[in-house]
């Protein structure tokens, strides 16, 4: 049966998986992602002098080292006792993307950041956070909650899945528009360039403005998923995550205007990706918290 450690392992993944993105973030925004040229050694040695760029670059290594040792050790609990059969097929298909995403930030730092390969890592990374927070609701013992009535599960799995969705590939915009080096192609806001369609000859200027529209949308989607819970008679957790998707697409917006006006400062850049994974995060999990409950996988016969 699953136990309150299988979900603490499951939500220690995710909040481990937000601050690795969190910490990429801050790699990008410092210039720091070739301070490490070789991989997946710094200058050659696993103990590199920690200043400067090297800092932020084998700090993000080392706490995705961490991750796959966490992950490794949630499986074992996993392992222990007989939960749901998707949990464990969750769990291996963590390990097969943990495992490719090392490669491709392998690759991003050997073929010196090539922005196809950047964003890839990007979106492995948020595919991660996904299933991590979908498995920590699967084995969450507040699912249960008799007031989430199966009409609402249902509504609520449709609308949260199209929201999360909408934000992994905002997310992924967002990561083609900062390895593109895209953030100040629209230098104003709300408008760009002054005009609220700016002339899309210029690709680096479409890939900014599309950037903005999907973002209009998404935050069209994560209101009418939260808001489908807060008319709704849930309370409890399921409630909290929709004032908190509500409170973070708010945050985000504001982190975004921000990080224009600033120029694409550090801080509100990182904290900007940082923005993005909590939303997406929070929207899968309101689409896991609709999923109908599995049953316990059947016990072995002797």
């Amino acid at each position: 049966m699953i136990t309150p450690q299988h979900h603490l392992a499951f939500v220690v993944s995710a909040v481990w998986t937000l601050l690795l993105i969190f910490l990429g973030g801050i790699v990008h925004a410092t210039e720091s992602s070739l301070a490490c040229p070789d991989w997946p050694t710094c200058f050659g040695t696993m103990v590199p002098v920690m200043v400067g760029g090297i800092f932020w670059e084998h700090l993000h290594r080392l706490v995705a080292g961490g991750l796959i040792l966490m992950w490794l050790l949630t499986g074992w609990l996993v392992r222990q006792e007989s939960g749901p059969a998707r949990v464990r097929r969750g769990w291996v298909t963590g390990l097969v993307l943990l495992l490719v995403q090392a490669v491709f930030g392998g690759i991003t730092v050997l073929l010196r950041l090539p922005p196809s390969i950047s964003t890839a890592h990007l979106t492995l990374a948020f595919l991660f956070l996904g299933l991590a927070v979908a498995l920590a609701v699967e084995t969450s013992p507040d699912r249960t909650d008799a007031r989430t009535h199966s009409s609402l599960r249902s509504t609520l799995h449709r609308w949260g899945t199209a929201a999360s969705g909408f934000v992994l590939a905002q997310s992924v915009l967002g990561g083609l528009v900062r390895h593109l080096d895209a953030g100040m192609a629209c230098p104003d806001l709300p408008l760009c360039f002054g005009q609220l369609v700016p002339p899309l000859e210029q690709p680096l200027v479409a890939l900014n403005f599309f950037h903005r529209v999907i973002a209009l949308v998404t935050g069209i989607f994560v209101i009418a998923t939260a808001l489908t819970v807060l008319r709704s008679p849930a309370r409890g957790q399921l409630r909290r995550l929709a004032w908190g998707a509500i409170s973070v697409l708010l945050l985000q917006v504001a982190l975004g205007v921000v990080a224009v006006a600033t120029k694409l400062g550090v801080a509100p850049v990182s904290l900007h990706t940082l923005g993005a994974a909590s939303l997406f995060a929070a929207t899968v999990a309101l689409a896991a918290w609709g999923r109908p409950i599995a049953e316990p996988a059947p016990a072995a016969v002797a």
